[in-house]
């Protein structure tokens, strides 16, 4: 196995392997489908790439709700396959692949009417649960219960008592998208895969009909490379159609973004023991536990501007607002808005009613020869869709191929997870660290976190949480830019941590520090620290003030008022 590790020069090595050789899969886009493609493709022997235009997981894939989940909604829409399906994913997660990022989360759903909406609703948890303990990996969680009004108000006070008559509860799973993304990517490296981020996709190669291969710019070298594969996987998720249109081919699906955002506020504005689940007129609301906040969303809305930025708009904020006050005793204001986030959701929409009638289903194609493309789905069913895009990808493959080995392969720093945490009292005392602070590491790095200890063994001032983002350590942010393949400022504070939306000031306060931190790794030098500082301010004031914009375009203009960063 090579290494884990994904710095700097891991990956300038990874750009000249991959066009050193033909690759058997190249796999275009590092969100959680094409991360998931590349370990499918890797493990099961075959020589594979896989190159991202920004920073993992920096579209769709770092901004979602952050659950993993088997879709009870889909179950109201008799879609019973998908949500067998990802409920068979969501235990696999918990119980083998990944442990350490992956957790359990309880979620209140109140009842407004007697007698038939607790049957109705009761009826349809129960399945939800029979369902998940048939798919033979559902031992893992707690089952539904029955509450009173009492009882709700018992484990959520937060509730208006004339809100509820009674409730239901269930559990679900969770997990930080983005370093669950970056987990995937590290483990598909460890096993052989090639992996370069900041490298963008500006055209493919031909051979007549065939699609052979890929032009690929360095972003922050300005070196192209020419990687040849056998196959190629586009798993660019909302930028499906923008990567097909490099081909000049007409694609038989076209993939539409829908607009989701969340609010995050602090632990101490909402009193309750459990997460919420609330209907409203077009789906559900969801108010989710996380760390020392909450996580209010989602919205649904048409998004046909900038994908790369999406933006939050104040009538977006005021939606979810004026939604989850509805039921809360406490109401909370625009004051008690930490960080507010927005993705968009890749949904199918094909040219006859076949297609379009997929939605959150996922659909694999190959509209040339040499070229893949899976789009669709959703994050909790990664896993399958990288199967079936390989499986697809393996039919132009003339040799013999291993089938799919993921639904057993672990991800980094799962195994011996559990040894660990069990240990963690003694870790603690021979680190010096607080148990808490080892808990943190341990759910968020699994057994890699031995790693971060070296860190901490060899400059002990790493060990030090960062002073205006106290949840996290200054080794993390060391270890970001030399393992995690972080190569701005923005990565870390976005998506290797989540400073950017868990404080008030959006990680402003933190930014200089974590760029002296990455600096010595990344070779920076002061000129290059103010510039990374400078750009990480300017796109949060841009964020803050598209916020303030009353829609969608006025919104778009203000966010793109912030450029991305300059390459070093």
């Amino acid at each position: 196995m090579r290494t884990a590790t994904l710095g700097p020069a891991e990956r300038i090595e990874a750009l000249a392997g991959m066009a050193e050789r033909e690759l058997d899969v190249l796999v275009v886009g590092a969100g959680v489908v094409g991360a998931g493609t590349a370990l499918d493709a890797v493990t099961r022997g075959l020589s594979t790439g896989i190159v991202e235009a920004r920073d993992w997981a920096s579209g769709t894939s770092s901004r979602s709700s952050k659950l993993i989940h088997g879709g009870l909604r889909y179950l109201e829409m008799l879609d019973f396959a998908l949500v067998r399906e990802a409920l068979k994913e969501r235990g696999l997660l918990l119980e083998r692949l990944a442990p350490h990022l992956v957790k359990p989360v309880p979620f209140l759903y109140p009842l407004q009417h007697k007698g038939w909406e607790r049957f109705y609703a009761g009826s349809g948890v129960a399945l939800y649960d029979a369902m998940s303990l048939s798919s033979g990996h559902g031992r893992g969680l707690p089952v539904h219960r029955h509450l009173s009004r009492r009882g709700a108000l018992r484990v959520a006070p937060c509730l208006r008592k004339d809100a509820l008559v009674g409730a239901l509860q269930y559990y679900d799973a969770q997990m930080d998208d983005a370093r669950f993304v970056t987990t995937l990517v590290r483990t598909a490296a460890s096993y052989g895969a090639l992996a370069a981020s900041r490298a963008r996709v500006t055209g493919f190669l031909r051979e007549g009909a065939r699609v052979v291969g890929a032009r690929v710019q360095d972003v922050e070298a300005g070196v192209a490379y020419e990687i040849r594969a056998k196959q190629i996987v586009n798993a660019t998720g909302v930028w499906t159609d923008d990567t097909q249109a490099l081909i000049g081919e007409r694609g038989q699906f076209h993939v539409r973004a829908s607009k989701g955002i969340h609010l995050v506020v602090p632990k101490d504005r909402i009193h309750s023991t459990t997460g919420l689940i609330l209907r409203t007129e077009k789906s559900v609301l969801f108010v989710i536990p996380w760390g020392r906040h909450w996580i209010v969303g989602t919205t649904d809305t048409e998004w046909d501007l900038d994908k790369a930025h999406p933006a939050a708009s104040s009538a977006d904020i005021d939606y979810l607002l004026e939604h989850v006050n509805t039921v809360l005793a406490t109401p909370l204001t625009r004051d008690d808005v930490e960080g507010v986030y927005a993705g968009l959701r890749p949904l199918l929409a094909g040219e006859s009613d076949a297609t379009s009638k997929l939605s959150r289903e996922h659909t694999v194609a190959h509209p040339v020869p040499g070229l893949v493309v899976v789009a669709g789905g959703k994050y909790t069913t990664y896993r399958v869709m990288a199967k079936d895009a390989v499986d697809e990808a393996v039919h132009g493959l003339d040799q013999r191929v291993a089938p799919c080995v993921t639904e057993d392969t672990p991800l980094l720093g799962a195994e011996g997870y559990r040894a660990l945490w069990n240990a963690r009292a003694r870790i603690a005392a021979q680190t010096g660290l607080h148990v808490v602070r080892v808990e943190h590491l341990l759910n968020r790095y699994g057994s890699l976190t031995e790693q971060i200890l070296a860190l901490i063994a060899e400059d002990p001032t790493l060990g030090e949480p960062l002073e205006a983002a106290d949840d996290y350590l200054r080794a993390e942010i060391v270890y970001a830019a030399s393992h995690e393949g972080a190569r701005h400022l923005d990565d870390v504070l976005t998506r290797r941590t989540r400073i950017s939306i868990e404080t008030f000031d959006r990680g402003t306060l933190s930014a200089r520090v974590c760029a002296e931190l990455m600096a010595p790794v990344l070779g920076w030098d002061e000129h290059q620290i103010d510039k990374e500082v400078e750009h990480y301010e300017k796109r949060v004031e841009a964020e803050r003030e598209s916020q303030r914009q009353p829609d969608d375009l006025t919104a778009d203009a203000a966010r793109l008022g912030a450029p991305d960063i300059v390459p070093i």
